[in-house]
């Protein structure tokens, strides 16, 4: 079963996006991080009007899902998310995190992406503050924080938002709940150890993975090297 809140929190896991993958033969590049070690599979997509960029959609996960057992970690930067919840699951999402600003209300979205048979995920931009999500971290499985702005891959990575995470993660802790701190952006072997001690245990990366110059497996071996720098009165 590919269940997110199967994997375990006190480790790095490491989501290589497929924005920075190869198109052209996107199966063959899916499989090639899979033998190189990924835990899941950070698929990002994106409407055109939450954020200035258009992605994919449900018939490019359909297609690949037929060729993949990974866990399909789906990130929708997108304005109604409860809307299309269904669509994705029945496409072949494994888990579905949308963004606390997006134009649906939360609780409505949290409920039709449980209905759907996915595992919930709230994303916050970088100018959302961490206490906005505080009352949601009760009900959902994952918590992603955007260190860019949400939109295109290969961006600087924002270290100011390290202090997101840190209290994000002392909040998860103070209630004792299993849920997974993500960090998408900019995230490489330079970052990875930054966000892991400020409490992330969930690293997306693209370009640090899909164009790393010495192959995939040796960019996922460097991000999951970064256990190493967790710590343990930060992780559950």
């Amino acid at each position: 079963m590919r269940d997110i809140r199967q994997l375990p929190n006190g480790r790095i896991l490491v989501s290589p996006s497929v924005l920075a993958a190869d198109f052209g033969c996107l199966n063959a590049e899916i499989e090639r991080v899979a033998a190189a070690g990924a835990d899941l599979l950070h698929l990002d997509v994106m409407d055109g009007n939450f954020v200035p960029n258009i992605s994919f959609g449900p018939p490019v996960i359909q297609s690949i899902r037929a060729r993949s057992e990974l866990l399909f970690d789906t990130h929708l930067m997108i304005r109604n998310p409860a809307r299309y919840a269904a669509v994705f699951a029945k496409a072949g999402a494994d888990h579905l995190t949308f963004h606390l600003e997006s134009d649906d209300d939360p609780a409505q979205t949290i409920e039709a992406i449980r209905a759907a048979g996915c595992t919930v995920g709230i994303s916050l931009k970088p100018a959302t503050p961490p206490e906005a999500i505080f009352p949601w971290l009760d009900r959902i499985d994952l918590v992603l924080v955007m260190t860019v702005e949400p939109g295109f891959g290969g961006q600087r990575f924002m270290g100011d938002q390290m202090e997101k995470c840190a209290k994000i993660r002392r909040e998860i802790l103070h209630r004792k709940l299993a849920v997974h701190l993500e960090v998408d952006g900019g995230i490489d072997d330079k970052t990875v150890g930054i966000a892991a001690r400020h409490g992330a245990n969930m690293m997306v990366a693209g370009t640090a993975i899909f164009r790393y110059a010495d192959g995939a497996e040796a960019a996922i071996r460097q991000l999951h090297a970064a256990g190493s720098e967790l710590d343990k009165e930060v992780m559950l």
